[in-house]
């Protein structure tokens, strides 16, 4: 999928993911060996979460923030804090980091 060096340490990562049988954009997001991925779509309106293409804002709070609308989401369950969609949360993608990478887990 991934190659986990790729990832900045506290930083995020776009990349896509067969879920569902659909090929989707995923947001990864790194903290030392381990990481969180989610759908890139935020719930408040089904539009992605960067700004660009894998361009994701993070809050001085450390909130992954969505670039249309500013809802905040926490980074340990994904759930939106703060924003239009407030306690919502984003859809989890199960993912493993093994021999330097992310893989998806799952069908």
């Amino acid at each position: 999928m991934l190659a986990l060096e790729a990832i900045g340490d506290g930083a995020f990562a776009e990349a896509e993911a067969l879920v569902d049988g659909v090929s989707e954009s995923l947001v990864l997001y790194r903290e030392g060996d381990r990481v969180r991925a989610w759908l890139n779509i935020c719930p408040h309106a089904g539009r992605r979460l960067d700004w660009a293409p894998g361009q994701f804002l993070k809050s001085k709070d450390g909130l992954l923030v969505c670039a249309a609308h500013g809802a905040g989401f926490e980074l340990q369950r994904g759930e939106c804090i703060s924003g239009p969609c407030r306690g919502q949360s984003l859809r989890a993608v199960a993912v493993d980091v093994r021999d330097g990478a992310v893989w998806r887990v799952g069908p």
